[in-house]
């Protein structure tokens, strides 16, 4: 690969302002200052540094799990929020995409990756993958109401604005206002708007897994590579 494309793809630099750093001889192949951005340098085993920093592209294909946080945007550039690409150190960020996004204000499981036929598998109702959430509400609910919801749950519900009932799902009560969800599709914000059908909030909501793969080990903020055997189960 040329040197100035791989400073780009390394850097999200444009070309223009790749050759820049090159000219001010703050590049680097195996130790080696370069200014010519036509070098040819092997992505694998050739080590380039910028101002003493590694770079590096992406090779094939990356499938990533990231613990949520609050106050991050599922999205690719910013608006009022930081995006959570922020909290991945991989090359190359902006190929990412998201499987399933979650609001600002939820936190859990979030996949991300570079393969898009993949990641529709993950995100096709056809697939039936399970996702659970752990769910807050503002009000609380009596058995008698809880026993009514969970049954409604289960038949599925027509939402509003939406032209075809959420598919069937199962929803368990910890207690009278924390509940445990699991759907197989995902409708925009359908959680929240499945609570709100039945006139109450969620106030807290927390995707615990995605299709089996669960955040065990991963504290906010932190993400992981899936294993191949967890990117062969989709």
């Amino acid at each position: 690969m040329r040197l100035d494309k791989f400073i780009s793809k390394a850097t999200e630099l444009s070309r223009k302002e790749a050759k820049k750093v090159l000219h001010a001889s703050e590049i680097s192949v195996n130790d080696e200052v370069v200014k010519d951005g036509s070098v040819h340098v092997d992505v694998l085993n050739d080590e380039v540094m910028w101002a003493g920093e590694p770079l590096s592209v992406a090779t094939g294909s990356r499938y990533i799990l990231l613990h949520k946080p609050d106050g991050f945007e599922c999205t690719l550039k910013p608006k009022e929020y930081p995006i959570v690409t922020e909290l991945i150190a991989v090359p190359e960020l902006s190929n990412l995409r998201i499987a399933g996004r979650l609001d600002v204000d939820t936190t859990g499981a979030l996949i991300l990756s570079d393969d898009g036929s993949w990641l529709h598998r993950v995100t096709s109702p056809r697939h039936l993958h399970e996702k659970v959430y752990e769910l807050t509400l503002a009000d609380p609910m009596d058995e008698e109401a809880q026993v009514q919801v969970v049954k409604k749950v289960a038949q599925g519900i027509l939402l509003d604005g939406d032209y075809e009932p959420t598919k069937p799902a199962i929803l368990e009560f910890i207690d009278e206002t924390h509940a445990r969800l699991i759907l197989t599709e995902g409708k925009y914000h359908q959680v929240k708007r499945m609570m709100g059908y039945f006139g109450n909030k969620v106030v807290e909501l927390h995707r615990a897994s995605i299709g089996g793969i669960t955040l065990e080990g991963l504290d906010k903020g932190d993400s992981r590579f899936l294993t191949e055997e967890e990117v062969a189960s989709f």
